[in-house]
Parts: C-alpha cells; sequence; structure tokens
C-alpha cells in the first residue's frame, strides 16, 4: 500500500491512500471560504482601514485573477503585509513609485517589480510615504484588478471580507474537491535514506517526481510499443498496488490549511499501516508574480512553481521544490 496526495493548479492537492479517504474527507470539508472581487481598485488595499482591520490582524492574501505575468499588470498582498506589483514599463513610469527592474525582462527592461510595506511604521495616513502611494494609486494611474482574497486570523470575529467589500461585486467561492480511484497502479520503491535512489533496491527522489507527473497527468505507465502518446514506465524497482485514492482539491488554499492537510497525512501513520509512505503536492499561481517569498516569479513556458512533501511510515520526510527557467532556486 503506499499513499500520495497532490496539490495542483491553481492549488490542487491529492491523496492516493487506502485507509486515508474518510479521514482526509473531514479535513477538505473545512477548506475555507475565498473570495473573488470584480474591478476591484488598487488602492483599496492600501487604505488604513482596510491594513488595521485584515492586514495587522491576521494573514490576509490576495492575489490577481486572470492576468498574464508575462503581458499584464499583476499584484499580490503577501501574509507578511507586502503588497508586490509586477508591471509594465508604461504604467511604472506612470506610477512614479519606486521599484527595480525585472530580473527576467530582457536586456530592454520591460517590466518593474514595487514593492510597498504595509505594515511599516513609516505607512501611515499622515506620513510622505502613504500620501505619495495613495496619490499614485488612486489618482495619477488608477488600476483595478479582479482580485482573489482569503484571510486568516485568530481571536474575535472582526469585519469580514465579505462586509468590507460589500459595495463591490464579491463572491464567495469554496474549493473544489475531487475523489477517485486509481486501480492497478504501477509505483516505485522508496526508501527514506536513499535520496539518490539504489540499483534493484529503491528508486530516486528524482525518479519519484517524474512518477507524479506522470500519474497526475493521466499517463499510461506501461510504455506500450503502440503509443503515440507517451513511452514513460515507472521507474524500477517497482511494485504493484491494487488501488488508491486520488483526492484533488482546487481552489485559492492558504498554508494554514495546507498544513492541516499534512499533519492528517502524518497521523496516517500513527497506528501500523501496509503504506510505506505518503505525498502531498502543492502548485502555485503559474501567473503570480512571486513563488518562494519574495523571490519574483516568471512565466516563460509554464509557469512552474511546486512543492512536494514526502513522508515515511517513520515520519522522515523528503521536501522537493521545483519552479521554472525565469525564477530564483528555492530557499
Amino acid at each position: 500500500m503506499f499513499a500520495l496526495l497532490q496539490s495542483g493548479c491553481p492549488l490542487m492537492f491529492s491523496p492516493l491512500i487506502p485507509g486515508l479517504i474518510e479521514p482526509l474527507k473531514s479535513v477538505t470539508t473545512d477548506m475555507g471560504e475565498y473570495y473573488l472581487v470584480k474591478n476591484l481598485p488598487l488602492h483599496e488595499l492600501v487604505a488604513q482601514e482596510f491594513i488595521s482591520a485584515f492586514v495587522k490582524t491576521g494573514s490576509c492574501y490576495a492575489l490577481t485573477y486572470n492576468t498574464r505575468i508575462d503581458q499584464d499588470n499583476t499584484a499580490a498582498l503577501l501574509p507578511t503585509g507586502k503588497l508586490i506589483l509586477s508591471v509594465d514599463k508604461d504604467t511604472y513610469e506612470e506610477l512614479g513609485l519606486q521599484g527595480r527592474p525585472s530580473r527576467y525582462s530582457g536586456k530592454k527592461v520591460m517590466r518593474y517589480i514595487i514593492t510597498i510595506d504595509l505594515t511599516d511604521s513609516a505607512f501611515h495616513s499622515d506620513s510622505k510615504k502613504y500620501k505619495r502611494v495613495l496619490w499614485a494609486l488612486r489618482d495619477k494611474k488608477p488600476l483595478e484588478f479582479d482580485f482573489l482574497l482569503s484571510w486568516h486570523h485568530t481571536g474575535a470575529d472582526g469585519s469580514t471580507l465579505m462586509s468590507y467589500f460589500s459595495k463591490h461585486q464579491i463572491q464567495a467561492h469554496q474549493p473544489k474537491i475531487t475523489f477517485s480511484t486509481l486501480r492497478n497502479l504501477q509505483c516505485p520503491v522508496l526508501c527514506s535514506n536513499e535520496l539518490q535512489g539504489k540499483p534493484e533496491e529503491s528508486c530516486s527522489a528524482q525518479e519519484l517526481f517524474e512518477w507524479l507527473g506522470a500519474v497526475f497527468s493521466n499517463v499510461e505507465l506501461d510504455n506500450k510499443s503502440f503509443s503515440f502518446v507517451s513511452t514513460y514506465c515507472c521507474p524500477e524497482p517497482s511494485t504493484m498496488m491494487d488501488q488508491a485514492y486520488l483526492c484533488t482539491i482546487t481552489g485559492f488554499i492558504l498554508p494554514e490549511k495546507i498544513i492541516q492537510l499534512l499533519d492528517q497525512l502524518c497521523a496516517y501513520f500513527d497506528e501500523p499501516k501496509l503504506a510505506q509512505w505518503v505525498t502531498l503536492t502543492v502548485h502555485g499561481f503559474a501567473d503570480s508574480p512571486v513563488s518562494w517569498r519574495e523571490n519574483e516569479h516568471g512565466f516563460q513556458k509554464g509557469g512552474e512553481n511546486l512543492y512536494n512533501f514526502v513522508v515515511f511510515r517513520s515520519l522522515d520526510y523528503w521536501l522537493q521544490m521545483a519552479v521554472g527557467a525565469n525564477d530564483d532556486c528555492p530557499p
């Protein structure tokens, strides 16, 4: 037996585990709402009322929706309170805010990155810095986007995103959750202390990573001679699983919820199980202006931006992190 949980684009998770399906169903029913706000002026995210109500009282997340990082202006609000703007050259010059050239715009700079720290002690309503930013975003170059928004906080209930943005077109969404069964699945044999694998004993972390991609893409793993789609086959040594369960969750999902899922996977091994390992794969948004922490993210060919946990029965784990060519290496 084995287990696997994937989280994919825009952000998903997936488990392949007999015996874990019911516990996961209970966890996934509480993945939390997120919101889509249409035509939201960007300057509303730097309003002192918004900063006090959401940015300074929890972890607030925002990301422009249906924007392309290599062609459009985009923005993201991080839980650290940093507002990151990735804008084209004309917008940058019109805004007149301090920024830096994009690392991936080529020899002729056509894109710039602007970072605004909403939690900076100097960023208050009476400061020149705040007034300059507000003037630039509200008056000099007004920008509007459709935004995905979510907020994680503890303590007494205060204002909610739904009520705060009630004057705008705002919709509440739940992550989409699907469960499926994979039968007669060939899977690699792994050993927690053999990252590079061992001939005839275990597969490497790289081979597992490629195999996961094939499984999530529904690629046939038997390398049939008449297949014109793929000649990929499961790495050796391998074992045949009678069945496995795949759960996929798609939506604007917060790190706090991903941690809950990871904890549930680890708890699966509290009692003796036949499964040797489980995995949790998380795919970030392809067109997000950042990937890891505040590192700039570029699209290039596919906008890859993902990580994968492999948790073994001993609770040893592997952490695999991957990005495309237009990204800094993960930390």
